[in-house]
């Protein structure tokens, strides 16, 4: 039975402005590791854009997505941080702060408008990230006579790209000594195929499992 995916994450910042009755919404996103570095996040948006009257906050960390928190900076209860959040939990991110500047534009927007343009703004952010999908992979480690690398280099890549895996990279020592990343429902077809390729004479050497991050 495959794994439940883990939550995405996005690759890079990324900014999105949205005007709504001449209130300006500076929203941006930003991939960050722990609590600690979105507070960073939160406090160098604040001093850029001092002069804003809110600065709403939404943010979700941890692999699992098990870490949430948001703000209303001043908005009414319920209109700013948590719509931004529901966005985020929705949209299956995670180590991702979200901030969203608004200058007021003199112009009430009421509970429903401020809701729709807070998560809006958010939402239109996440449309212009590049996500990065995440996994748990068993990191493999194969070692092959130097003569039998230049083969190996290719059967091994070619197979982790068939199986949603990562050749990882190789060291060239005594032996070459490759290593992959593989799914862990996909351990024993790789022990079979590696077997298969080498006449029995290679077996990979099993380590940790861990999340890597896998593109798009």
């Amino acid at each position: 039975m495959p794994a439940t995916p883990l939550p995405s994450t996005i690759a890079a910042p990324v900014d999105r402005e949205l005007v709504v009755k001449k209130s300006r919404f500076l929203a941006h996103l930003a991939p960050v590791a722990d609590v600690t570095e979105a507070d960073a996040v939160v406090a160098a948006i604040r001093k850029e854009h001092w002069d804003a009257r809110h600065h709403c906050v939404a943010l979700v960390v941890g692999t699992h997505a098990d870490r949430q928190r948001s703000s209303d900076d001043g908005e009414p209860s319920g209109t700013a941080g948590v719509p931004m959040l529901e966005v985020l939990r929705h949209r299956d991110v995670t180590d991702v702060v979200a901030v969203v500047t608004r200058y007021f534009g003199g112009v009430l927007l009421g509970a429903g408008g401020l809701v729709r343009a807070y998560s809006t703004a958010v939402s239109e952010a996440l449309d212009d990230a590049r996500l990065v999908r995440r996994a748990v992979r068993t990191r493999l480690t194969v070692d092959v006579p130097h003569a039998e690398a230049g083969r190996l280099h290719g059967v091994l890549q070619d197979w982790a790209t068939a199986h949603d895996g990562v050749l990882d990279g190789v060291a060239y020592e005594a032996e070459a000594r490759f290593t992959l990343l593989v799914p862990p429902d996909e351990l024993d077809r790789f022990d079979a195929d590696l077997a298969a390729a080498t006449s029995g004479a290679l077996a990979a050497v099993r380590g940790e499992d861990r999340v890597v991050d896998l593109g798009r």
